[in-house]
């Protein structure tokens, strides 16, 4: 990727935010790129009425706004989890994407949930912590007092999986080996079909994001986000 790519847009997953993204803005800042990191909202019908369309259309409206910003300029989309499946949604619109336990658009299996599911109400640091094995307890008790409730709507289709346009762009696949969320398997099996990278990752599903090594995590994006440009 040349030195003009220097703009990343960060999609999070659910039930969090834009701060989930907080040491890789970090890292891809230090290596010049413009972060934007924004939060998904509720459609204007309430949360219980979110569907994956209406996420959809935010992230495509950021990564419009930033390729408006660069003016040119080439454009990393970076996801997780279901910010995964949305990078993959708007794929047309990057010139590279980096997924994180991305959750894969043939679906998973899954049990339909409550119009809301109340993981910012029913948060607990207990809970917290056993979701992020490999994070500190700083970045779980911040984790917790964040956590926020989500669109079970947006969930259950995107578990029953959506149907996505060939993707051109080059992609990384990062896969965490202990993820109980998005199976390794699926990742994989994911970056086969899209001719991707996969890079496997020891961990939980959070782990690269949020986890001791996510510096690490971030520096191997990077790093192959660079030899992207070597190959060119």
């Amino acid at each position: 990727m040349s030195e003009a790519a220097r703009a990343a847009v960060f999609v999070h997953g659910a039930g969090g935010g834009g701060w989930e993204w907080n040491v890789w803005a970090r890292v891809f800042a230090a290596h010049g790129y413009e972060v934007h990191a924004p939060d998904l909202m509720a459609g204007p019908q309430g949360l219980a009425a979110t569907t994956l369309g209406d996420y959809a259309a935010q992230a495509g409206g950021w990564l419009g706004a930033a390729r408006r910003e660069q003016q040119g300029g080439r454009l990393v989309l970076v996801g997780a989890s279901l910010g995964g499946l949305l990078a993959l949604m708007k794929a047309d619109a990057a010139d590279a994407l980096v997924l994180v336990n991305p959750l894969p658009p043939d679906g998973l299996p899954s049990p339909p949930r409550p119009a809301v599911v109340p993981w910012g109400r029913e948060a607990s640091l207990a809970g917290t912590r056993r979701a992020m094995p490999d994070a500190d307890d700083a970045a779980a008790l911040y984790a917790f007092r964040r956590w926020r409730d989500e669109s079970g709507r947006v969930l259950d289709q995107a578990c029953a999986g959506v149907a996505i346009a060939p993707v051109r762009a080059p992609v990384l696949v990062l896969a965490s080996d202990g993820d109980e969320d998005v199976p390794p398997a699926a990742s994989e099996a994911l970056a086969r079909q899209l001719g991707a990278r996969l890079h496997c990752w020891p961990g939980s599903h959070v782990g690269p994001l949020l986890g001791r090594r996510a510096a690490e995590a971030a520096e191997q994006a990077v790093e192959w986000l660079n030899g992207i440009a070597l190959r060119a």
